[in-house]
């Protein structure tokens, strides 16, 4: 046997330079490999910061969602005890007019708070039944209103940064007895 003195002696230089050529070519497809590999699991980690960071904005956004409509049903309480005021009259005492303004105030601070805190009361009077944010507790028939539309809301809508809380009691309307209903739309 020889060895591997005599054998790199007696080969060829141009089989030496066949044999760099073929290593140097292995190391770059390895090199190629472990860059592709790299890239992939920057691109996963980068993936994963992404994820992890909405993940916590939106844990942040909603966190004091349970809070949130605690505070909701307070505000609506607010709201119908102004509403059981008696209506302002021009001898009624100053104290009832106080009162009023006072709780009229509180109120509009109290509304303020919550907005700036993504809290929003939203009244859909007017607006189209949505399933999504409404709840109907009536219907009524109108011949003025189409159905579905809503005639009056017995409590607004409340969203935290955009997510439902609380839907809106809502009365809608329903088509007049005798009405015929709407033509069906066949353009579509």
């Amino acid at each position: 046997m020889r060895s591997d003195a005599e054998t790199g002696a007696a080969a060829s230089p141009e089989a030496l330079m066949q044999a760099a050529s073929a290593r140097i070519e292995e190391l770059e497809a390895e090199l190629a490999a472990m860059n592709d590999r790299w890239v992939r699991a920057e691109a996963e980690n980068a993936n994963l910061r992404a994820r992890t960071k909405r993940e916590v904005d939106e844990t942040r956004q909603y966190a004091v969602q349970k809070f949130a409509t605690d505070v909701v049903e307070a505000a609506e309480n607010l709201r119908r005890g102004l509403a059981s005021l008696p209506a302002p009259r021009e001898d009624e005492p100053e104290i009832i007019t106080r009162l009023r303004e006072g709780l009229s105030g509180i109120e509009r601070s109290f509304v303020a708070i919550l907005e700036r805190h993504g809290i929003r009361a939203e009244d859909p009077t007017g607006a189209m039944f949505d399933p999504n944010l409404h709840q109907a507790m009536a219907e009524q028939p109108s011949e003025t209103h189409p159905p579905g539309t809503i005639l009056q809301a017995w409590t607004a809508a409340w969203t935290l940064n955009g997510r439902l809380l609380r839907p809106a009691m809502v009365v809608i309307a329903k088509a007049a007895e005798g009405a015929l209903p709407p033509p069906l739309d066949t353009t579509a």
